[in-house]
């Protein structure tokens, strides 16, 4: 079929022609990425990246992921990336949170869970009833309105991954919108209601320094969850973006993962013979 004479563009200008994409029941264009193993995929990863950021950064997840035969996918989220959409104007909060609740949701459709310092809970210090309250009033009449931004700072310890982060012009680097907030709190509050019911395997990493998701939120899934498959692992020291910390601890994070996904596959044929 061929391509209209003014094709769809990304927001940076790139027609979608020239990029890997699919179009959603909402009718827009979401830029994809691939990690297609050269063997038979012996199960296949979904990365969903967080909120501001852009699936670019998880290439080295993916990377290493496909090199044990697994077929590794992702997207910009809609307003995210190379994705269209309002920048920051979404239906549903990102990341580990929504990969919560649609676990929740289609707990058929997945054989587990690997969680990177995800939005479980707010910070009970700093959403406090009265801002709760407030931010959800002024939802209803500015919801662009800003409240602050995320100080880049907090991501890693590695000043190099700060930098990279802060020069990606492919990230979020506008301010919080208040829209933003009140999807963030109704996120948390679902979360909280589905843990008891949380019987599907999950693998949960978390810096004991995050600041920008709160690691409380970690701890309560772990011990309130029923599941019978379930492991946290907590870094000493460590920030928000575990897999682009420090060299030890990003290492670790991805040996994790790995390992995590690689015990729940069943044998390849190889090892069967």
């Amino acid at each position: 079929m061929p391509e209209p004479e003014d094709p769809r563009r990304t927001p940076q200008g790139v027609s979608y022609a020239d990029l890997k994409h699919f179009v959603n029941a909402d009718g827009q264009h979401l830029f994809c990425r691939y990690w297609e193993p050269e063997a038979p995929p012996r199960a296949l990863v979904f990365v969903a990246h967080g909120a501001g950021e852009h699936c670019g950064p998880y290439d080295e997840i993916g990377q290493t992921l496909k090199e044990h035969s697994l077929l590794v996918f992702a997207h910009d989220h809609v307003g995210h990336g190379q994705s269209e959409g309002d920048r920051m104007n979404i239906k549903d909060f990102q990341g580990g949170a929504i990969s919560i609740l649609t676990a929740c949701e289609r707990p058929n459709d997945f054989a587990g869970v690997a969680l990177i310092a995800p939005m479980v809970r707010v910070n009970p210090e700093s959403a406090t009833p009265f801002k709760v309250f407030l931010a959800k009033v002024a939802n209803h009449i500015v919801p662009s309105l800003s409240l602050g931004f995320i100080k880049s700072k907090w991501i890693s310890r590695d000043q190099k991954q700060v930098e990279a982060y802060d020069t990606d012009e492919l990230n979020y680097h506008g301010g919080m919108r208040v829209s933003f907030a009140t999807q963030l709190i109704g996120a948390s509050e679902r979360i909280e209601r589905e843990i008891p019911a949380i019987t599907w395997p999950f693998l949960l990493l978390h810096g004991d320094v995050d600041k920008l998701c709160d690691i409380g939120g970690s701890q309560m899934m772990f011990e309130k969850a029923p599941s019978t498959d379930k492991k946290i692992k907590v870094y000493d020291g460590a920030y928000h973006a575990l897999h682009h910390e420090l060299p030890e601890t990003a290492a670790s994070v991805l040996n994790e993962v790995t390992s995590w996904i690689s015990e729940r596959l069943p044998a390849s044929p190889s090892q069967g013979s």
